[in-house]
This record gives C-alpha cells, structure tokens and sequence, in this order.
C-alpha cells in the first residue's frame, strides 16, 4: 500500500555566509535558525573555517566566481523571500554578493563579520571599505558595537553612541541598522539594541513583548508642508541579560532569524523585535558541548508561530 505525498510549501531564504566546522555559528546555525521560523532555508558558501567553540584555526575563502555560479543556482531555483549575508571573507567576495544582491528584489540583511570575540580584525582594510557598496543595498545591517566601530570609523561604547552609529548607516544608504548592545557599557542586567529605521520608519507606538520593551524616539518631524517624514525612527530594544558566555553563533542566529520573519512577510520592525525577543530563549538553553563556551541553541527561537 503507498501513501499520497502531502508536501508543505514554505517561504524560501538564502544565507550567503561561511562554514562553522564546529556547527554552532556560519551557516550552520543560520540554516538550523531558518528551519526553526518554518523557512527553508539555502546556503551560498563563501569560505569553509577550520573552528570550534574554543576558536578559529583556518579559513579557506572559496573563489568570488563560485560564490556567483551558487548563488545564480539558488535563484535561477528558488523564490527566495530573504537574504542574510554573514561572513565574506575578501574584499572580492563582498563585492561580488553586493553585485549580485544589486539586482535582487528580496530583502538583504547584511550581519558584517568584521571583528572576533577577541577583538582581533577578520577581514583585510580593502575588504572592510568593500562593505560600503554593501550597506547601501542593505534593508538591515546587524553589526554588533565592535563592527559598528569599524563601519562608522568611531567608538561605540553607549548606546548614545549606538544610535548614532545607526543613524550614521542609514545615511549611508542602509534602510535600517542593528546595533546589537551585548557588548556596550551601561546596566549590566539589561541588553539594550538599538534600531534606526531610515526615512521614518513605522509609525511610533511603544510595545511589549515577553521580554523586550520598546522605547520610541522619532528623530525629528514630518516636513513643514505635511509631508512624509524623513527624519529616522529610533527603537530601543531592551532584554534581560543571559548570564553567561555561551554566545557562539549568536550573532549569526539572530541575523537569521530576522531574515526568516521577513520571508515570512513580517515587516521590518516586528521581525526585529521578535528575533530579539527570540534569542532570550535561544541563549538561555544554548548547546553545552566542546570545551569552549558553548553556542547558542537556534532551535528554540519562540517565534510565535
């Protein structure tokens, strides 16, 4: 006796990121992420990384025209409602995936690995400039305050400084900026992210999730004629702080996540906040495994489905 097929057709996203031979970061985590908010999720390789969660041994970027011909076999396939990109790797590749990401429809969350949890560079000065063609396609770009620092060219300690490093991204052409707040200065209890939406943004309404709080500051005011605003939206995302150092592909996850939510047609602003909502739960009951911090566990994102 056969049974009939009953297929399931979910919103498609595509990562454009390195391999994680540990599994906790790179587009192992984006496609376990993906996979949790109901998403299909496709993978350009850019570069394979010999790593775990102890640390990175090696990297082998793969040639920029490869990473064309894999992103070209996904689209020519798939409708793809979202892209993420994650670590590029040389300055060739991240023009490459702005090239081609120039002539895609869907929206582009850009997460800039630029800096390591120690703090050391990632990429070369030539690849790091090549990341201002990028922010200028991006619908989002995620960086934590480090690689904020690196794009903005300035200290980002406070999330005063947060905001400004967003408004700075935005008015070099991204329609919207993370600055993720793990890493900055302030109340050690709580994780403040900063979201600037570009040319106003959503209407402002403060809102409540399980455990984030949004605080709306609108930059300006409608023009003088009653016109569209142009001046940025500001949120303040704020959630509890995990007490712990089991971070690994947090970054990664999130980034993700975001990208899931907006293939899934959410707006910009909900999926931020229900990404950051979402990796409470996904560090909270991270991996323990490897004798390094341990990564965090994208397959229990509450997601609200």
């Amino acid at each position: 006796m056969t049974r009939d097929r009953d297929p399931v057709s979910p919103p498609v996203a595509l990562t454009i990121a390195g391999s994680d031979a540990g599994g906790g970061a790179g587009i192992q985590a984006d496609l376990k992420t993906m996979t949790a908010h109901g998403v299909f999720g496709t993978a350009v390789v850019t570069a394979t990384t010999a790593q775990n969660t102890r640390g990175v041994e090696d990297v082998h970027a793969v040639p920029a025209d490869h990473v064309a011909s894999q992103y070209d076999a996904v689209i020519e396939d798939f409708d793809v409602g979202a892209v993420k990109t994650g670590m590029l790797a040389t300055a060739p590749i991240v023009e490459t995936a702005t090239g081609l990401l120039a002539r895609c429809s869907a929206p582009v969350v850009v997460d800039p690995v630029m800096v390591a949890a120690t703090g050391d560079r990632l990429l070369s000065p030539a690849a790091e400039e090549a990341y201002e063609g990028l922010i200028e396609r991006a619908t989002l770009v995620t960086p934590n305050a480090d690689e904020a620092a690196v794009l903005v060219d300035g200290p980002v300690e406070t999330p005063a400084d947060a905001e400004a490093a967003g408004r700075e991204l935005v008015a070099r052409g991204a329609g919207a900026a993370l600055v993720k707040g793990g890493h900055l200065s302030g109340d050690g209890e709580r994780v403040v992210d900063t979201l600037v939406i570009g040319g106003g943004g959503e209407d402002n309404e403060e809102a409540e999730g399980d455990e984030a709080v949004e605080d709306d500051e609108a930059g300006g005011g409608d023009e003088a004629d009653g016109g569209t605003r142009t001046d940025p939206t500001v949120v303040r995302i704020e959630t509890p702080r995990v007490a712990t150092d089991a971070t690994h592909g947090s970054g990664c996850a999130l980034s993700s996540a975001i990208a899931a939510r907006l293939a899934r047609g959410e707006p910009l602003r909900e999926a931020v906040a229900g990404a950051v909502d979402g990796m409470g739960a996904a560090i909270r009951r991270g991996y323990d495994v490897g004798d390094g911090p341990g990564a965090v566990n994208p397959t229990v994102f509450d997601d609200g489905r």
